[in-house]
């Protein structure tokens, strides 16, 4: 009996120890999370904006307004480095009109992307001639062609979104292809790690978007950077945020 009550004696003992060192150590892990700057916190918050404001009706527009650079130097910086337009003679074309294109340009490829990968039976579906047309657009290389060119981009996106909304009405499965993209945009966790400190980087790939000397921050394919008294996004990587 003594025996016994001695074990359980020392099962106990080893039971507070155990659970001390335990608290011990989360109180260690704890301290040591990482507190990163204000700065990284609301690089952070602004892509989780972008990707939220996506999710909710596929409206490039909106988020764009909403998450990028308000400087329009620097918006048109970004449409000549990332809109694909080709060798344009860009310094006859006005601010509005080149920032209206990569818009334009963008919301016809996020559009797109719910019908990506689809097999070679829903290929025909999802990209029938007319909607292959739109994807398959050529610049032009004249100035005067470029105007003709951004009206007939506005055409494009309302034609796909129609295409989009009527094949969502009409097949379930192409309705869940397009529930599960937006809710992951509006379930997207854009959290700052705490195990290890962010720190900015330098020279991005652009140098007419940032100089060389500008810190930027690039998160989940998004490239963030102080701009006035605000972090606001002033690029994307696709490639990063594709594969």
């Amino acid at each position: 009996m003594k025996s016994t009550t001695f074990m359980l004696r020392q099962i106990i003992l080893w039971l507070v120890v155990a659970g001390a060192l335990l608290s011990s150590a989360d109180g260690l892990v704890l301290s040591c999370q990482v507190k990163q700057t204000p700065e990284v916190v609301e690089a952070y918050r602004v892509c989780a904006s972008f990707e939220h404001l996506l999710g909710e009706n596929l409206d490039f527009d909106r988020a764009y307004e909403a998450t990028f650079t308000r400087n329009l130097a620097r918006r048109r910086a970004i449409a000549i480095a990332e809109g694909e337009f080709g060798d344009q003679d860009f310094a006859k074309i006005d601010d509005g009109l080149l920032i209206k294109a990569y818009k334009l340009r963008m919301q016809t490829f996020y559009l797109m992307l719910p019908l990506a990968g689809p097999s070679d039976a829903e290929a025909t579906m999802f990209f029938p001639p007319d909607i292959k047309e739109i994807l398959q657009r050529k610049v032009p290389t004249s100035t005067l062609g470029f105007f003709s060119y951004v009206s007939q981009l506005e055409r494009d996106v309302v034609h796909f979104r129609t295409h989009l909304e009527r094949l969502t009405a009409k097949y379930p499965f192409v309705a869940d292809r397009v529930r599960s993209f937006r809710s992951a945009g509006l379930s997207a966790k854009v959290e700052p790690p705490n195990t290890y400190k962010i720190e900015p980087q330098f020279g991005y790939l652009h140098a007419d978007v940032l100089g060389k000397d500008e810190p930027y921050y690039e998160i989940d394919g998004l490239v963030v950077a102080r701009d006035q008294d605000k972090m606001r996004i002033v690029g994307i990587r696709f490639f990063n945020r594709l594969f």
